[in-house]
């Protein structure tokens, strides 16, 4: 009973310390979902349990459209509502960066994330958590041609997304030749129909690459109803494709972390809004790292949680 209440008092003071810390700071988080994609909860997630940590609180918005000009105007609202902070993903800099330079001249700190690294300090944000994507492009292209993929095709569900242009063309210029992609939207029925013509009009192609999860599941199933011999990469992490590395029906995803990318921007905004500024000194690379079968295993039951 001693060693109870001990631990329960030690648990008290650690998040009695966390709330003393904070100053009831409101920040906004804003990405370019259109809430299909199983990869923005486990963002969502980190960010709320960052601020839990910090005794903040957190909104988090986006425009089911996935319309960029919506997403615009929804950094424009945060920004009119002043809080301590907008941490945004930046997918379009040219249509998102307007609104991004507004509220940075308001003097509101904005931390990018996920996408638009290369655009974020332009912009005014105080820095970027993510990943570099074309290096994970050619992270993922080296392996797929060191398996034996001579001949790919990249799958894209987001034309506008600069991020995942450049995982394409990254993984071209791991694996050699020139770029092959398609746009196969964020319709899971589309990807599938579009995939499958793809590889029926084109049988020599033997390595794919989908850079989003369920982009990767999908491609799944239209390789196997073509009957194709295909090596399939994936982007992310998902129950359906810890299953399908599990399989042998993927040879390998890239695991930006995305807990991360939603968890680090609430912590760097309290500090910098709490210490006089302290910031990290550079950027915080969320990844790339591998999740194949031989670590399946160990990440599996974070997998659409925390992974």
């Amino acid at each position: 009973m001693k060693k109870t209440i001990i631990a329960a008092m030690a648990a008290s003071m650690v998040a009695g310390a966390a709330y003393a810390d904070g100053h009831g700071e409101r920040y906004v988080m804003i990405t370019h979902t259109q809430g299909t994609d199983p990869f923005w909860p486990v963002v969502e997630k980190g960010g709320r349990d960052a601020a839990a940590a910090v005794g903040a609180t957190l909104e988090y918005n986006f425009d089911v459209s996935g319309d960029m000009a919506a997403m615009a105007a929804l950094i424009e609202t945060a920004a009119a509502s002043e809080p301590d902070g907008i941490i945004v993903s930046l997918p379009d800099a040219a249509a998102l960066g307007p609104a991004i330079k507004s509220a940075v001249a308001d003097g509101i700190p904005v931390i990018t994330m996920n996408s638009g690294l290369e655009s974020s300090a332009e912009l005014g944000a105080l820095m970027h958590v993510g990943q570099p994507e074309r290096l994970a492009g050619e992270a993922a292209g080296g392996r797929a041609k060191a398996e034996g993929v001579t001949n790919g095709l990249c799958l894209n569900q987001e034309a506008f997304n600069t991020a995942l242009v450049d995982r394409c063309e990254g993984y071209f210029s791991g694996l050699g030749g020139d770029l092959n992609m398609i746009d196969v939207s964020n319709d899971v029925a589309q990807i599938e129909t579009r995939t499958a013509a793809a590889l029926e009009a084109d049988e020599s192609i033997d390595g794919v690459l989908a850079v989003g999860p369920h982009v990767c599941e999908a491609a799944s199933k239209a390789i196997k109803a073509v009957g194709a011999e295909v090596h399939l990469a994936c982007f992310d992490l998902s129950p359906g494709v810890m299953d399908m590395i599990e399989a042998g029906d993927a040879a390998f995803t890239i695991d930006q972390q995305q807990r991360l990318q939603g968890y680090m921007p609430v912590i760097v905004l309290h500090l910098y809004n709490n210490h006089a500024g302290l910031l990290p000194g550079a950027n915080i690379p969320s990844g790339p790292g591998f999740v194949d079968a031989s670590n399946a295993a160990d990440v599996k039951a974070l997998a659409g949680v925390d992974r």
